[in-house]
């Protein structure tokens, strides 16, 4: 039975959180003498402490309310608060299927939470009989599901996800970041229906701004009145709401942007698998590919020296780089760097 209740850490329940000036004060005025501000400048005024433009924008977007929606300064910021909130360091535990995003592990660690993994089979799917002795863990508070996942690029099973929902009685942090580039539908669409549901997005990868760390935290309103007490006050600035603001106004050049995206992505994938040197394209529902080389560190060592950069992903699975879908022109340089490469190891293995 989930009761937030019971997961919150006490310290966080009795938290009084601090009170900003912006947030003491709604409505209209000429001047403002509240917040020790410099009355000079263009960005001389602190931001909207809970971003209510932009949240109107997201909550009409997506038909929710907007009391359960939550900004963070990137998902980052969302991991880590979700640790902050539900597991008391050195005692508490959480859950991950590995391989996946590392900052689970970082976050995990800077709190001082223990990481638990359990690795995906060999299809990157959860193995749910494996999962059974986890769930049975009192000290077990979050599970984390990246969903396309990182780096392996395919959706997790949604009867597995519910499933989980459902059994376990913690918090489950769904994270969409790349569910823009997949035909799967978002998880949104049933938030109501699971009071243990954080969906984890973000703008940085289909909506183009990154470089503005914009992440979006939906779940019950419970959840994120805590969120939102527990957050630094100012926590995303004035030009990183704007540019928020600007990119969703404007959704049919995202729409665009992805279509030739995902063109792209076939037609990479079509031309790497006839290369020599990669073994195996992964299918991907992301703007990325898993793809397994005959020696990946080689090609990625190769690449480099030709000024284009990929993520060597060895160590988490064997031989592959994940390579993100360029401009048609940055795939095209990839493609011909490989070409040399190949060329150059026939040339050897003669």
């Amino acid at each position: 039975m989930f009761k937030l209740e019971n997961l919150v850490r006490p310290n966080i329940r009795n938290l009084q959180p601090y009170s900003s000036a912006r947030s003491e004060y709604q409505g209209t005025a000429d001047v403002f003498l509240d917040a020790n501000e410099n009355p000079f400048g263009r960005l001389n005024r602190y931001p909207d402490p809970q971003q209510m433009a932009v949240k109107n924008k997201l909550a009409r977007r997506n038909g929710l309310p907007r009391n359960s929606i939550f900004i963070g300064n990137g998902s980052d910021e969302i991991v880590d608060l979700a640790f902050r909130i539900f597991c008391e360091p050195g005692q508490d535990k959480a859950l991950c299927f590995s391989p996946t995003y590392g900052m689970y592990a970082v976050s995990a660690a800077i709190q001082g939470v223990e990481l638990m993994n359990l690795p995906l089979r060999s299809d990157f799917q959860i193995d749910t009989i494996k999962l059974k002795p986890y769930l049975e863990d009192k000290q077990l508070k979050i599970i984390f599901i990246c969903s396309p996942n990182n780096p392996t690029g395919n959706t997790i099973h949604q009867a597995d996800i519910a499933q989980i929902l459902t059994q376990f009685s913690g918090i489950v942090l769904l994270d969409e970041a790349y569910i823009d580039f997949s035909a799967q539908d978002s998880w949104l669409n049933v938030l109501s229906q699971y009071p243990n549901l954080i969906i984890s997005q973000t703008l940085s990868k289909a909506w183009g701004l990154a470089g503005a760390r914009i992440g979006i935290a939906y779940a019950h309103e419970t959840i994120i009145r805590i969120f939102n007490r527990v957050k630094p006050p100012y926590n995303v600035s004035t030009p990183n709401q704007l540019a928020a603001l600007k990119v969703l106004e404007d959704e049919a050049s995202c729409i665009r942007q992805i279509e030739i995206i995902l063109k792209e992505k076939i037609k990479l994938q079509t031309a790497l698998n006839d290369l020599a040197i990669v073994k195996r394209v992964y299918p991907s529902d992301t703007n990325f590919l898993l793809v397994e080389f005959t020696d990946a560190t080689v090609c990625y060592q190769a690449l480099r020296a030709k000024g284009v950069i990929t993520r060597n992903r060895h160590r988490l699975v064997a031989n592959c780089l994940r390579i993100t879908i360029g401009t048609p022109a940055e795939n095209e340089k990839l493609l011909s760097g490989l070409l040399e490469q190949q060329k150059e190891l026939l040339k050897l293995n003669k």
